[in-house]
């Protein structure tokens, strides 16, 4: 029998023992981590830059580019769920060893592409090898954090995300516009070899630097290991998983609300990579040709929801609360989508509108994971976090395809800022149906 997502209860005090420990939990292990994403992001994105040049070297249409765009998910979903499996049996190490070695590798090796078949198979690899990575690192997370602290710790991992916007476009503007030419390679080969190497160095580095769980971390005392392990005990018995750690993956694919949990990742991260991919073509829209004023101005609105975002995540821990700052968030996005509607080009009004929309979206992931994180039995936590972000990734592989065909049917892309300002819109509603209020959650004083 299904039971209603827990999520909302009131707020968990720790003691400031505690609150020491986590601190220097966070400051070994999210440096790091922080850094590992924010390659990752730009290994995923830097396609939205490159493309405004190699369709002029390459003569690709929006048709083609849109494909290996979103073909990058099919990958990533095919091979999520066994990535994430495999972390748990093996630990994080290695995991991210395999992981960022391969994926930086290819991602160096989209220099050679020179046809639209090499391209989709490049970015198929791409997604392949980097699948697990997200979820393997929220994962992760759940080894050292409970739920309560988890809000704030995802939406700081997740800043890496933001990070790394707000630099790609500066970074990827300025390496294809000044290194175009160098040794006989356009700007936009430079830039994947530039990107996508130090993904395999810092894998390299993370197999020597973390440590798989808190029991093999010689910088955690003997001490601070035994009250760690007991708050993480005691968070899993609050919140059900220690009922039902028991059961099969099977019994997970039974539970209707991680469908629905999957369905409302498939639609509000289709609408955010639509974004993300289609950012720099809207924003040479505008009448902005050079590439490094481009990515200029693409890096304020991630500038913003930098801070935005663990301002939310840290207000989304203080209540104990997931649900309405997700639809909150999911309603940003949407009015920023709409104010580049009415903006009609005019650079400062699509520029709010761009922050508007970037703060919402770059919001509400850490505040969704930490919610699906919640509500996962332990033994299942691995394969249904890996689940719901496979199903998931299934929307930015369809979305992009689905844009490019609405914006040449229409010849303008403001029916595609409709469609994604209603698909926030309704994955806010979907989740706030599927995830209930906690009512039978007591707050506790965890002591040393």
């Amino acid at each position: 029998m299904a039971h209603p997502l827990p999520q909302t209860g009131p707020a968990v005090q720790y003691s400031p023992q505690d609150e020491a420990m986590f601190s220097k939990i966070g400051w070994r292990l999210l440096p790091l981590l922080i850094v590992c994403y924010m390659i990752a992001f730009l290994d995923r994105v830097n396609i939205g830059f490159a493309q405004l040049q190699m369709r002029e070297s390459l003569n690709f249409s929006d048709a083609a580019y849109a494909f290996g765009a979103g073909v990058f998910f099919l990958g990533y979903f095919l091979c999520e769920v066994p990535s994430n499996l495999i972390l748990e049996k093996i630990g994080a190490r290695k995991t991210l060893l395999r992981i960022m070695f391969c994926w930086g590798i290819v991602a160096s090796a989209m220099i050679y592409v020179t046809t639209p078949t090499m391209f989709y198979i490049a970015r198929f690899l791409l997604g392949a090898f980097e699948a697990g990575f997200f979820p393997g690192i929220i994962l992760y997370l759940t080894y050292w954090y409970p739920g309560p602290r988890r809000g704030k710790v995802i939406a700081l991992f997740m800043t890496g995300a933001t990070i790394a916007y707000l630099i790609a476009g500066p970074i990827s503007g300025a390496t294809m516009k000044y290194l175009d030419g160098v040794l006989g390679h356009r700007g936009w080969q430079w830039l994947f070899v530039t990107q996508g190497m130090p993904a395999a160095i810092l894998g390299v580095f993370a197999f020597f630097y973390l440590k798989d769980k808190p029991e093999d971390a010689n910088w955690l005392t003997a001490d601070e290991k035994a009250r760690l392990r007991k708050l993480l005990d005691d968070d899993a018995a609050t919140v059900g998983h220690g009922a039902s750690s028991h059961g099969s993956f099977r019994a997970l694919l039974a539970l209707p609300q991680v469908w629905m949990m999957s369905l409302v990742y498939f639609l509000y991260l289709g609408a955010t990579y639509v974004m993300v991919f289609w950012t720099p073509t809207l924003i040479k829209s505008w009448g902005v040709n050079d590439v490094f004023t481009v990515g200029l101005l693409s890096s304020i609105a991630p500038a913003v929801a930098m801070f935005a975002m663990v301002l939310i995540g840290r207000s989304s821990d203080k209540h104990n609360e997931r649900r309405k700052h997700f639809l909150f968030c999911c309603a940003l996005a949407a009015i920023g989508a709409f104010i580049l509607i009415f903006a009609r080009g005019n650079i400062p009004l699509s520029v709010l509108g761009l922050v508007i929309l970037g703060t919402g979206q770059s919001a509400s992931t850490p505040l969704f994971f930490t919610a699906t994180s919640e509500i996962l039995p332990k033994t299942l936590a691995a394969g249904g976090i890996a689940l719901v972000s496979s199903l998931g990734n299934l929307g930015p592989s369809v979305m992009p395809s689905v844009v490019a065909m609405v914006n040449n049917a229409t010849g303008t892309p403001v029916a595609s800022l409709y469609l994604v300002a209603a698909l926030w819109l309704v994955s806010g509603v979907i989740l706030m149906m599927a995830v209930r209020p906690k009512t039978a959650f007591a707050p506790r004083l965890a002591t040393a």
